[in-house]
């Protein structure tokens, strides 16, 4: 393994052929994010960053992140903030090369909200419960929660968890898209996983350039699209995966034809019969 699980305090890290599943793990403040599980995110990302694989994310003991540190926040001032601590490490995840998964179960607030805000997918469980208090504490969602949000549910709604504080039970987190799946909760990584093997039946450098292309800005379309299909049409796997399809388009065309009765005896003897 690449990861060596020894060297993490606040993850727990389980490293397959394909994927690589973290647990945030600080459960007795409810998976808080200190500074501490900022930097073991960063040395996950540099791994994938080298290595691209599918990152599934979630919480230990039925809570995804109930936010950042608030005693650590707390104590930070000025120039803390202009350093984007957590900012960075949630925008170093959504530009993975590979598709993120956040796997959610509880309380998913602040900074834990804004982590699964920046993956591509996010499922979770009837006990939910999402949003961005901040201005409560009398700051604001600085990591990705002000400008992601309403790309993913729209101005309104946004403003209605930035702004009034509105904490979403999963119901209406799945009926807004924020979540697309609901499951119990012992069923939820299995969910996740299969989601991964979904992604991994595709052929890796398409969804790397596919995920690339779909996060660039709108003026590069369409001449990114066009670069970037120049590239895939040039691939081994391109050509090997389209070959299979033909063949197998080829093999079950001969199968129905192979499959088909005779009736050619069937008709002459009807028309010897007519004749008499």
């Amino acid at each position: 393994m690449a990861l060596d699980t020894k060297d993490f305090t606040t993850l727990l890290i389980e490293e397959r052929e394909d994927r690589v599943t973290v647990l945030l793990n600080r459960p007795e403040v409810r998976n808080a994010i200190d500074q501490t599980m900022v930097d073991e995110l960063h040395t996950v990302c540099a791994e994938l960053e080298r290595n691209p694989k599918v990152l599934i994310i979630a919480g230990t003991e039925g809570v995804f992140a109930s936010g950042a540190d608030i005693g650590q926040l707390r104590e930070r001032r000025r120039d803390d903030a202009l350093q984007g601590i957590n900012s960075t490490i949630f925008v170093r995840i959504a530009k993975l090369p590979m598709p993120v998964i956040a796997a959610l179960d509880g309380y998913c607030l602040g900074g834990g909200a804004e982590l699964a805000y920046a993956a591509d997918f996010r499922i979770g469980t009837p006990s939910v419960r999402i949003g961005n208090p901040e201005t409560g504490l009398g700051i604001l969602a600085a990591a990705g929660a002000s400008w992601r949000l309403k790309e993913l549910v729209g101005e309104p709604k946004a403003k209605e968890i930035l702004l009034a504080g509105a904490v979403l039970r999963a119901e209406e987190a799945l009926r807004i898209s924020l979540i697309t799946e609901i499951h119990e909760a012992p069923e939820l990584m299995d969910a996740a996983h299969k989601l991964a093997d979904r992604i991994g039946r595709q052929d890796p450098l398409a969804v790397r350039i596919t995920k690339s292309v779909f996060h660039a800005p709108a003026e590069a379309h369409p001449l990114i699209d066009t670069l970037a299909q120049g590239i895939l049409f040039e691939s081994q796997a391109k050509f090997d995966r389209m070959q299979a399809f033909l063949d197998k388009k080829t093999a079950k065309a001969s199968q129905d034809t192979a499959a088909a009765p005779d009736t050619s005896t069937h008709t002459a003897d009807s028309q010897d019969r007519t004749r008499k």
